[in-house]
């Protein structure tokens, strides 16, 4: 396998791996469908503790996924990377199903 190709394959791999988890995919899922929320949002829709939602925004915006906006004390997330777009469309296509 070539340099390039297996780069390639390594960064498609990290994405899969960042978003194979039933809450980061949701997260990625309503980010996608709303345009962008807060914890205190994402907490009240998925019904899991903010530390845990935290943790999941942390690897999603490690993998370079998600990413922060910062107004205030407020943080607003938004899904930046398209091929997360895209895979998370693919798996769930219909966002209702993903809350």
């Amino acid at each position: 396998m070539a340099g390039k190709q297996k780069r390639l394959l390594e960064n498609k791999a990290e994405i899969l791996k960042a978003m194979a988890h039933p809450v980061r995919l949701c997260i990625v899922r309503n980010l996608i469908e709303i345009g962008g929320c807060n914890v205190s949002s994402m907490q009240s829709c998925l019904l899991q503790p903010q530390s845990t939602i935290s943790q999941h925004l942390s690897k999603l915006k490690a993998a370079g996924i998600i990413s922060g906006k910062r107004k205030g004390t407020e943080i607003t997330y938004t899904v930046i990377n398209d091929e997360a777009k895209n895979l998370a469309n693919l798996l769930i296509p219909d966002a209702s199903a993903a809350v």
